[in-house]
């Protein structure tokens, strides 16, 4: 059986996979600020199809001076059916509000499971994995070695539910929902799974002060962010009332760096529902031993996030405004 859950921690080497959207960025731009040591990353369709995401990617990481990061791209489709285009009515069409970054080198060879696997075998034991899209890489590189569990860490998740509604059915959060096949997959293998889901990050909040300091920042990078969330809080405001932003995948990079340690995270089983029916995508998690006296449930391997410290977005912007 695998290991408990990590609490987060900068200095192992970190494998990332991504559909490079504006929250992607926000992510990808967080963890060079922290000094993650980030070997590699793969992108998978979900706010804009693989390829795209890559080209974000390799255009981001250039502009952090992190150009030595190998991208892969990763699975176009999910493993049942077909991808359905993407979220540009959130990300903009090319997925960073239409910003366009300067252009900076190509793919590595190979697929992000490839590529994912390949740095599992030369980091054994201590790769950690943060996924902040849909699973569909990560099913596949499950395929390609089996044993795969076993070489690596832990896995930390931007994705799921466990107690609020979905963002894209009344039950499914975007990442689990656009591939449930492949999420199913995942939290079945015997590895130890952080899921920080829409409990904690749709109260996780950039407001538009945070957005108008990265705008007002030196460096080009926290401008062109700034630039990237005026669509971002373009389809936010509506949804929470004033000009702000939902930190999705910054929230679960700062959990996988231990930039915030939840304040309740309990160890449950977890499933998710890959049936046709109204419960497709929901992420099924048998909460009853969070309360005292209750024992633990069988299968209990996975930690859902289900609180953590308020004021992330000013823990964020801080890292932001480090960067060049």
């Amino acid at each position: 059986m695998s290991a408990a859950p990590s609490q987060g921690r900068v200095g192992d080497p970190l494998y990332l996979d991504c559909d490079t959207g504006i929250d992607d960025a926000l992510a990808l731009a967080q963890l060079v600020a922290a000094r993650a040591d980030l070997v590699g990353v793969g992108s998978v369709s979900g706010n804009l199809a693989a390829a795209g995401g890559a080209r974000n990617t390799l255009d981001l990481l250039a502009m952090l001076g992190r150009a030595d990061v190998p991208v892969a791209v990763g699975a176009h489709d999910p493993l049942v059916g077909s991808f359905r285009g993407g979220a540009p009515f959130v990300h903009g069409e090319n997925g960073i509000g239409g910003v366009r970054l300067p252009r900076a080198g190509e793919p590595v060879a190979g697929s992000a499971a490839e590529l994912l696997v390949r740095l599992a075998r030369e980091h054994a034991g201590s790769l950690r994995v943060l996924a902040v899209g849909p699973l569909t890489n990560l099913a596949l590189a499950l395929r390609l070695e089996p044993d795969l569990p076993s070489l690596v860490q832990d896995v930390v998740v931007m994705g799921g539910a466990a107690l609020a509604p979905g963002n894209i059915s009344a039950v499914a959060e975007a990442n689990i929902g656009n591939d449930p096949e492949a999420a199913a997959v995942v939290l079945d293998a015997d590895w130890p799974v952080t899921v920080v889901g829409l409990d904690v990050t749709m109260r996780a909040r950039f407001e538009d002060e945070h957005r108008r300091a990265l705008a007002a920042a030196d460096g080009a990078v926290p401008r062109a962010l700034a630039a990237m969330l005026e669509v971002y809080f373009e389809y936010y405001t509506p949804i929470l009332g004033r000009p702000s932003c939902a930190l999705h995948d910054p929230l679960a990079a700062a959990v996988a760096t231990g930039q915030v340690v939840p304040t309740l995270a309990p160890v449950v089983p977890l499933e998710v529902d890959s049936t046709d029916g109204p419960g497709r995508g929901q992420t099924i998690a048998d909460l009853r031993s969070r309360f005292v006296g209750h024992p633990a449930q069988p299968g209990a391997r996975h930690r859902v996030v289900l609180d953590v410290p308020d004021g992330f977005g000013d823990v964020l912007l801080a890292s932001l405004l480090t960067l060049p």
